[in-house]
């Protein structure tokens, strides 16, 4: 009964976040439209783009399938994928903990237990948090005007970043007040937590080198240094994910990258707000689009939970 209870739950919920990104998309596209912008877009430049972001994508799964490794618990990398693109839909419902809640819980399902499946979901949104401001410290440095300031929070990040293995029990214990039920994490091996920080470095870079394929396919051309492009919008995604009024951060990014663009020399205020705009749709496609064909390939196998199989 609580089985059925939570898939209707969780069937609810991608139903809602299916409806809210196309909501998004939709009103990203009336926006873009209205603007009044007459663009002749290079498909091969965006097409580059959107593979480099799809393998930022794969480099995310097999960090995060490393990480529950570290718990003695194994996922395929299939079903690492499924759960990882399917619970990615949490993003678009209000708050960010939906994303970390589905990913355990489905990670549960195969197998794996509550303490690999929470602990695995804390730690990778934890390191990917951290990596990313340390990528925009590094990338976007020359353009900080209080550089101290900058270096010294970099080193917090690094601490931080190295003290994850003894943070993350802690976080769990506060995870398990909010749902009720105590969560023993337990500490983290070390080479894990840099396993991952390793990962979500080189999927932040990727990030970045695909935004500025992307802003030469639209624009024609992508003045400027490719630091710059992984500064502003490592930082702008940052923004929006912070936000946790925004679901999937609309509003917070957008404006946010603007500000980076004539920020870091990139894009005057037209040019940027059509960047804004379009990169956004693009972007919202390729985070909704896997988790949405995942689902329709569950759908039409009468998909149901494995939690009885262990790994």
């Amino acid at each position: 009964m609580r089985r059925s209870a939570t898939r209707l739950v969780f069937a609810l919920l991608a139903v809602a976040a299916v409806l809210l990104a196309a909501r998004a998309i939709a009103s990203q596209w009336r926006a873009f439209r209205d603007s009044g912008a007459h663009l002749s877009p290079r498909w091969s430049l965006i097409a580059l783009s959107s593979v480099l972001v799809l393998v930022a994508y794969a480099v995310l799964v097999e960090t995060w399938r490393r990480t529950v490794r570290a718990w003695d618990a194994e996922l395929p990398w299939g079903e690492a994928a499924r759960i990882w693109f399917i619970s990615n839909l949490g993003r678009y419902l209000p708050g960010k903990v939906w994303q970390i809640g589905a990913m355990g819980v489905m990670a549960q399902e195969q197998g794996v237990s509550v303490v690999a499946a929470t602990g695995s979901a804390l730690v990778i949104n934890l390191v990917n948090l951290l990596a990313g401001f340390g990528v925009v410290l590094v990338t976007g440095a020359e353009f900080f005007e209080a550089r101290n300031a900058a270096l010294a929070f970099g080193a917090l990040l690094l601490a931080g970043i190295v003290l994850a293995p003894r943070l993350v029990p802690f976080i769990g214990r506060l995870a398990g007040k909010v749902i009720g039920r105590p969560l023993d994490v337990p500490t983290l091996p070390d080479r894990a937590v840099w396993l991952a920080a390793v990962g979500c470095v080189v999927a932040w870079l990727l990030y970045g080198v695909a935004f500025q394929c992307f802003v030469a396919g639209i624009l024609g051309q992508a003045p400027g240094r490719t630091s710059s492009y992984i500064a502003a919008f490592t930082g702008s995604y940052l923004a929006g994910y912070i936000a946790l009024f925004a679901p999937g951060g609309i509003g917070v990014r957008e404006g946010s990258l603007i500000f980076a663009l004539g920020r870091f020399g990139l894009a005057q205020a037209g040019a940027a707000g059509v960047i804004s705009l379009t990169s956004r749709l693009w972007l919202t496609v390729l985070e909704v689009l896997p988790g949405l064909v995942f689902l329709a390939v569950d759908a039409l196998r009468g998909r149901r939970p494995t939690s009885s199989t262990p790994s």
